[in-house]
């Protein structure tokens, strides 16, 4: 990409300019993903929406990596897929101890939050004193703009760095604020982990930080199983699945995540499949991370561990299928549409055509049971497909409400 004044550049005989990159799928793609080579499975339904994230804010970003999965791709010493753009800048990669993943990324925009607050405390100061003055005032309009923070910290700086003052306190407050300056943009605050995370061993934790109210957004590699420890069962497997502690079929219903956010008001929740509808996922990404407080992206995620039977190739098309049938659905909930007097709940997938059982049989982890145990598999089966229409009953009334 040109790094010139406008950056402008001609694909295929079409403009682009830097303001429209990742305003539509097609033009996010033209910007470079800062996550490459990740040595993940073959087709794995996870990497997509890493990429793509990192397309969207990876220059920005601060990632805490749940123990899983996402770990073994993301940090296997010692090497990382994690890249940074010519400027030198991309995601901050890190991962502690087990499943603490959303605390971990709390701590980090407590740190980094706190050196900022203090730098922009300077740069009113200085701007009350009249140095450097219009770049302050732009600096301080536009800090928490997503698409303007990088540029208009950037600019300040630069002038910055071409004022002299004999003056002792102005110089240290110059100097803190450059040496300082990787923390004057707006950070973007992630956690990413798979469902064993979310639902399981780390939900005190994500509950914790979606209750805390503070601008953290979690990614939720959704797989309804463990995937990295030998596909064990989760409180994300669906009904009638076959894992590891579920051999003749899970019994107990899918937990349902999203819901459970929804609940207290002020959290962005949304569930996305990246294979169904490119166009929602990108509004997802957007919308969540622009979003003044906590938010709840939960992305399906085809896996090796679910046996597909067209394979692993097609696991974007296995998402497709999976919200056709009814088996998975597309949502957001916004509240800020909530301050205009809408409706915050927004069914984005269409009414399913309810080939459940179809879906079901096309994947070893449900076909699986119909061959060892066909009398569970029929009632798991309808028990499957009735919890599925429910839940999507209720999605149809918070979208109706």
């Amino acid at each position: 990409l040109s790094e010139s004044e406008n950056w402008n550049f001609a694909v295929n005989k079409v403009e682009i300019k830097k303001d429209a990159i990742g305003n539509t799928v097609k033009t996010s793609q033209f910007a470079q993903p800062l996550f490459e080579f990740s040595g993940a499975c073959a087709g794995c339904g996870e990497t997509p929406y890493i990429k793509l994230a990192t397309q969207l804010f990876g220059d920005r970003m601060f990632i805490a990596n749940a123990s899983g999965c996402s770990t073994a791709y993301g940090g296997s010493t010692p090497s990382t897929p994690y890249t940074t753009n010519k400027k030198g800048h991309g995601p901050a990669w890190a991962m502690s101890l087990f499943e603490d993943n959303a605390e971990y990324a709390y701590g980090m925009l407590l740190a980094s939050e706190h050196i900022r607050e203090r730098l922009i405390e300077n740069i009113k100061m200085l701007q009350k004193e009249g140095i450097a003055a219009t770049a302050c005032e732009v600096y301080l309009d536009e800090k928490d703009n997503s698409n303007r923070t990088k540029e208009v910290s950037e600019q300040l700086v630069e002038e910055l760095k071409h004022i002299t003052s004999d003056d002792g306190k102005h110089k240290a407050l110059i100097d803190e604020i450059i040496t300082n300056c990787e923390y004057l943009s707006k950070k973007s605050y992630w956690a990413f982990g798979g469902d064993g995370w979310a639902y399981d061993i780390g939900y005190g934790g994500l509950d914790h930080v979606l209750a805390s109210g503070k601008d953290i957004n979690m990614l939720v590699l959704d797989t309804e199983v463990y995937s990295n420890t030998g596909g064990q069962s989760s409180k994300s497997t669906a009904v009638g699945a076959v894992a590891k502690f579920a051999s003749s079929g899970k019994r107990e219903k899918k937990k349902d995540l999203g819901m459970m956010a929804i609940s207290y008001g002020y959290v962005y929740v949304a569930q996305v499949a990246m294979g169904a509808d490119q166009s929602q996922l990108l509004k997802v990404m957007k919308e969540a991370e622009a979003y003044p407080g906590p938010s709840l992206v939960i992305a399906y995620c085809p896996c090796i561990e679910h046996g597909l039977k067209s394979g692993m190739s097609c696991s974007q098309l296995e998402m497709k299928k999976a919200v056709e049938s009814g088996y998975w659905h597309l949502y957001r909930y916004n509240p800020l549409l909530k301050e205009e007097g809408k409706n915050p709940f927004s069914l984005d997938s269409k009414t399913p055509n309810w080939h459940i059982r179809e879906f079901l049989e096309g994947e070893n982890r449900y076909a699986s049971l119909k061959l060892a145990f066909p009398e569970i598999a029929e009632k798991l089966y309808v028990k499957a497909e009735k919890d599925l229409k429910e839940r999507y009953d209720s999605y149809v009334r918070l979208a109706n409400n």
